[in-house]
């Protein structure tokens, strides 16, 4: 799971890396993924299995990969750009590169489309829509210039808000810490942390001011500094023992828990899965290709189930309520015991 690359184009290796890994489609056409063991180059959302890092080299363009010798990929033929795909690109370099609002007919005009079709389209392949793709981008800019240490003010005005309140506006009910954050290992974040024990066995339990980071069975304090590792971590903590209480009670008996608040950051795609989750009833469920329709991505049931198992917050965000189509459980990153466990819980709410 990456968190820096969000919205950014990626500036290093690392960064195209992993989203190779997540399969972005949204950065297809700014990059190229060359496999030398096999002699291909590929889109990043290629959805072949992916290759061993040390056998993968980065181009800027197709041109640049067929130069060193590899041919295009069969399967998700990365030299055939449709025409929606050229426009889509086109919009994200517009959006980025602009320092004020680009109204959506100017976006939908530049591609040759009508802005209704246009809105979808980009919705479609970007998971957002122009207008909220391009507050993320001036949220990120502003979070960004906040963490480099820069004034409030000066921050807000260069990120393009038009004032201070339209940037408090834009990050109240926003999920997570700031993706520089994420992307430093939790740098300049403090993370209170607790080990409970439960009837579904020791759960880790981590929280920042702003929410739940970290909820997982079977976790110490040394996996949750291999995850946060330049955050400054703190073991238990009086002002968290209420919100740490909240959310044992969560699993003890679970239930709506929307309440409680979350710090989770993930890619726009998987953070769209995330919120789909959160509106599943308790004691219901959803199939993987339910959750990709509902996000509005019909196709990418794989990267539903991907966006399933990057989650951080067991329990609050509510993974065990997914289930393969057939009606079988599927997979739990902490057993199918703790599963269905919370699955029948559900199901029997006086219990």
């Amino acid at each position: 799971m990456y968190h820096d690359v969000t919205i950014k184009t990626p500036t290093d290796d690392e960064a195209r890396w992993r989203i190779a890994l997540a399969k972005d489609r949204r950065f297809d056409g700014t990059f190229i993924t060359g496999v030398h063991s096999t002699g291909i180059y590929c889109r990043p959302s290629c959805p072949a299995r992916p290759p061993k890092r040390e056998n993968v080299v980065f181009y800027a363009t197709a041109a640049d990969a067929e130069a060193a010798g590899l041919r295009a990929c069969l399967r998700c033929r990365p030299d055939d750009v449709s025409r929606d795909e050229a426009a889509v690109v086109q919009a994200i370099k517009m959006l980025r590169d602009a320092e004020e609002t680009v109204p959506l007919e100017t976006l939908a005009a530049a591609a040759g489309y009508s802005p209704a079709h246009f809105q979808r389209l980009f919705k479609r392949a970007v998971g957002l829509s122009p207008a909220a793709f391009a507050r993320a981008l001036r949220m990120e800019r502003a979070e960004d210039a906040l963490s480099a240490g820069g004034r409030v003010t000066d921050a807000v005005y260069d990120a393009g808000f038009g004032a201070p309140s339209r940037f408090y506006e834009a990050s109240e009910g926003r999920l997570g810490m700031t993706p520089s954050a994420w992307r430093d290992g939790g740098r300049g974040v403090s993370i209170h942390w607790t080990v409970v024990a439960t009837s579904l066995g020791p759960m880790l339990v981590a929280a920042t001011e702003k929410g739940i980071c970290r909820l997982s069975f079977g976790e110490n304090g040394t996996d949750l500094a291999a995850r946060f590792p330049r955050a400054e971590l703190i073991e238990g903590g009086e002002d968290f023992a209420a919100l740490f209480a909240e959310v044992v009670a969560a699993v003890e008996k679970p239930g709506d828990s929307r309440h409680i608040p979350l710090d989770v950051q993930g890619t726009a795609f998987q953070e769209a899965v995330w919120r789909e989750l959160r509106r599943i009833p308790p004691g219901k469920t959803r199939s993987y290709a339910e959750i990709a329709a509902a996000v509005g991505k019909p196709g990418a049931v794989r990267a539903a189930g991907s966006a399933n198992g990057a989650n951080n917050v067991a329990v609050l965000i509510p993974c065990h309520r997914v289930i393969r189509s057939d009606g079988t459980l599927g997979g739990y990153a902490y057993g199918m015991t703790i599963k269905q466990e919370l699955l029948e819980r559900e199901r029997m709410p006086s219990r």
